[in-house]
């Protein structure tokens, strides 16, 4: 396993005083991601599998918590944070709601002294936070530009939001609106907003089709975007007609394009990022340095390779 390897190339390498020693306690870590959702279960699946290997080549038990907010609300996850602060953990490892509406709580954790990684988002302008996860600029101009491809560069679009203030959501829609304003031909007549929900998404898209009968394409900003988008085409019969190339992996995601319905997605690897997060919060919580950024990159998925 490529990860693997890599990580035993890291402990050979790590300073002796950063070593785990066996009879040390285990260490422990609280993931908390934007809310209860299936491309998190994906990034707990990765958490967990480095705290195994980790746990497995230094001998010191790694334990994952994992506390997700019920739905996207900066309040509830807030509270989480600030109840797990208070259990001085090893490490937080956060996906932030809103940079400046999470600032607050991440602040209490610096203060407290407790490590903190985040995925799937960007850190607080001036906090020492590394930060892993996928180029979301990339990640929504891939998308963006495959779709204006699809539509030979005319005709009207919409975009689906995932959480406006989130950090990575904004920044994909940004991002997709400046790829698309490359095309004379291509017109953003709508913006839907689905707060991680497939069901939001879905009733977003049936609608915005419904205003925009000569819509040609959708883009999205999360992953729960879409899939709801997709089942909206389906539903209305306009499977062929109505061009939708998505973000990330979900298992619904990829059957939209094995069935014709979405032409491809970008993905933001979100096993990789729940691997690389532990790994970083672990060598934080040795007391190393830590990079800046950790790019685990984007797949473009697509009928040939799914």
């Amino acid at each position: 396993m490529k990860m693997a390897f890599l990580l035993s190339a890291l402990l050979a390498c790590a300073p002796l005083a950063a070593r785990a020693d066996d009879t040390a306690a285990p260490l422990r870590f609280v993931l908390i991601p934007k809310t209860v959702h299936p491309w998190f279960d994906k990034v707990n699946t990765g958490a967990h599998a480095a705290a195994d290997l980790l746990g497995r080549l230094t001998g010191r038990r790694i334990e994952i918590e994992y506390r997700a907010p019920q739905t996207a609300d900066v309040s509830s996850q807030n509270d989480i944070i600030e109840r797990a602060v208070a259990t001085h953990p090893d490490g937080l490892i956060l996906d932030l709601l809103d940079e400046k509406g999470n600032h607050a709580t991440m602040q209490e954790a610096v203060d407290e002294k407790v490590p903190m990684t985040v995925f799937d988002s960007l850190p607080p302008e001036g906090m020492d936070v590394t930060a892993v996860g996928a180029d979301f600029c990339e990640q929504g101009t891939i998308a963006a530009q495959r779709l204006a491809s699809l539509i030979e560069g005319k005709g009207e679009v919409a975009i689906m939001m995932g959480v406006p203030t989130a950090p990575n959501h904004s920044l994909r829609a940004q991002c997709e609106r400046t790829a698309f304003a490359r095309y004379p031909g291509i017109k953003v007549v709508a913006t839907g907003i689905d707060n991680d929900s497939i069901e939001t998404a879905q009733k977003q898209a049936a609608a915005i089709m419904q205003a925009h009968p000569d819509l040609a394409g959708w883009v999205a900003c999360d992953a729960s975007g879409p899939v709801g988008i997709g089942q909206a085409i389906r539903e209305s019969g306009r499977t062929g007609k109505v061009r939708e190339v998505g973000l990330d992996n979900l298992n619904d995601m990829i059957q939209l394009i094995r069935d014709g319905v979405a032409d491809s997605s970008a993905s933001s690897r979100p096993e990789m990022q729940g691997y690389w997060a532990v790994v970083a919060a672990w060598q934080r919580a040795l007391g190393q340095k830590t990079p800046k950024y950790i790019d685990t990159g984007i797949d473009v998925l697509t009928s040939k390779n799914i």
